[in-house]
């Protein structure tokens, strides 16, 4: 076998494979997941069919980052809720009520599904990379680049080591929205780039279009049914499994993370 080739094929795309069994995600112990009603466990069903009325259910257990955590043995915690935006997380002091800040809760790594809400529901700005204040997040401007980029610095504070992965919106070939997903896509790998240890998990370029016939499979009205958090699940994780194993010099202290003072080379 060469596991040279193997492990970190130059020519391989970062789904061309779907890990079935445990992944390299099962390096880290502790995870949080960051993000709304898809970050969630949503489920959207009708309350009065007649008048198109629906109940909203953030089912936790349902969530991909469940499915993640418990597939790979992790710690998995949801630091999310159905309608979140990261203006509310940061601003109007959800997660500090929460308790997300607590280092008590501190993970090893963080993934961040944010923006839908913030973007499409409420027509916040999405700036850029100049709206984050390098030294004082607290100053970024008003933007959902800068609300989401003191969301990172804000975990830094309780986990200054761990590792982030931003999660890209998807290509739901809707012609309209398309000047926004790139504009969402180009902050988050500005973001990355700002940041040390954050990663991007680029679903728009990689993963399968959020059609019609997708949505008709996996889909229950306008959030995901629980096949449908289950195929993000295997998405998600296969992913971070292939950002690991191409970048193993990046991984390789996950272990002393929020253990005390590492010994790094």
């Amino acid at each position: 076998m060469n596991w040279n080739e193997y492990l970190f094929d130059e020519n391989e795309k970062p789904l061309d494979r779907l890990v079935g069994a445990y992944s390299r995600t099962s390096i880290f112990r502790t995870m949080g997941f960051i993000g709304d009603s898809l970050s969630s466990g949503e489920f959207q069903v009708y309350n009065s069919p007649e008048n198109n009325e629906f109940t909203y259910l953030d089912m936790y257990e349902y969530s991909w980052g469940q499915y993640i955590a418990r597939k790979n043995g992790i710690k998995g915690y949801n630091f999310s809720r159905g309608g979140m935006t990261a203006q509310e997380y940061i601003e109007r002091g959800f997660a500090a009520r929460s308790g997300f800040w607590s280092p008590a809760n501190a993970c090893q790594a963080y993934v961040i599904a944010l923006g839908v809400n913030d973007i499409y529901n409420n027509g916040m700005e999405i700036g850029s990379i100049d709206d984050v204040d390098p030294e004082n997040y607290r100053n970024n401007k008003k933007t959902f680049a800068g609300y989401y980029a003191a969301i990172v610095s804000r975990y830094k504070e309780i986990s200054p080591d761990a590792k982030f992965f931003f999660v890209t919106f998807p290509n739901e070939d809707k012609p309209n929205r398309e000047e926004k997903l790139q504009q969402m896509r180009k902050l988050l790998y500005d973001l990355a780039d700002h940041f040390d240890n954050a990663y991007v998990i680029d679903l728009y370029q990689y993963g399968p279009v959020y059609d019609r016939a997708f949505k008709n499979q996996y889909f229950l009205h306008g959030h995901m049914a629980p096949i449908g958090y289950v195929l993000t699940a295997e998405l998600i994780d296969s992913y971070i499994d292939y950002i690991i194993r191409h970048n193993p010099e990046d991984f390789k202290y996950v272990g002393f993370i929020n253990y005390g003072n590492p010994l790094y080379e």
